[in-house]
């Protein structure tokens, strides 16, 4: 396979698992997809997501909903999967992810319960009032990495396994004057070139920064609970992402994620609940 390809990958290696008996799997959590510390949250549901592919009897994620219950770190972990039911069109099950602390004892860090089906037995028919973002061209966008106006930002490490361009209209919190509006777009991909699929849309719908940055919030968000919808195959070539919050209220937030492919078409949905360090 040439490089960037599925299956080539780095978020392929770093989401690889290994069985280790009827649904078990061991796993290595790599600190390439860490924020500052904790593993980024859409790269432990495509951690999962791959186990639960593993296990149950239909091919792809349609819905996906994970509780973070602890803040998983870089090292061992072991994942726990199980079919709860297997149907004509859908199966579904259910999978924990812990980590083992010096002393052996285990601790629960996220717990999916999911459904899964074949994305490619389900019909063309498309009938919405949905839109893709609009976003200026990928060259006019900004990313973290190169120089831009301002005062450096602060990069998690898992930044230099993406490939995105923010839409400036939605970078305000970048030079000290967030929008007010909760809202954040950009033009998105795996920096190695590898084409989005099921799995890397679980990642996509949680890997690009906070909305509530541009609520003025400047600390960590950490999600309470995910859950996202896969709705078809993703085509190939860049993604578009808009993510938006609506409400920021008692100390907690919604944060609501498009992505469409290439073809103009919404592959994938998701909302989460978060907590920012208000």
């Amino acid at each position: 396979m040439a490089p960037g390809t599925i299956g080539d990958s780095e978020f392929d290696r770093d989401t690889a698992i290994s069985a280790n008996g009827p649904g078990g799997y061991d796993a290595h959590l790599h600190a390439g997809w860490t924020v500052f510390g904790p593993l980024n949250g859409g790269y432990l549901l495509a951690l999962l997501a791959r186990a639960l592919r593993d296990t149950l009897s239909h091919p792809d994620p349609f819905t996906v909903t994970a509780h973070y219950l602890s803040a998983s770190r870089p090292g061992p972990a072991v994942i726990r999967a199980e079919p709860l039911r297997t149907g004509r069109s859908l199966s579904t099950g259910q999978a924990s992810l812990l980590q083992r602390a010096e002393d052996g004892t285990e601790t629960e860090r996220v717990r999916v319960l999911a459904a899964y089906g074949d994305l490619a037995a389900l019909p063309d028919d498309v009938r919405t009032i949905a839109t893709p973002p609009p976003l200026p061209p990928y060259g006019e966008c900004r990313g973290l990495l190169g120089p831009g106006p301002g005062p450096a930002v602060p990069v998690p490490e898992i930044v230099h396994r993406l490939d995105y361009r923010l839409d400036p209209a939605t970078t305000g919190w970048m030079t000290g004057r967030p929008s007010g509006r909760g809202e954040i777009r950009a033009w998105y991909g795996l920096a190695d070139g590898r084409d989005a699929d099921p799995l890397s849309l679980l990642l996509a719908v949680d890997s690009l920064p906070p909305t509530a940055f541009e609520y003025g919030v400047t600390g960590g968000v950490p999600t309470v609970e995910l859950t996202a919808h896969i709705r078809v195959r993703p085509a190939p070539g860049p993604l578009r992402i808009a993510k938006t919050s609506r409400n920021l209220a008692g100390g907690y937030m919604e944060e609501d994620a498009e992505v469409w492919d290439s073809r103009d078409r919404l592959v994938a949905q998701s909302r989460q609940l978060a907590r920012p360090a208000l």
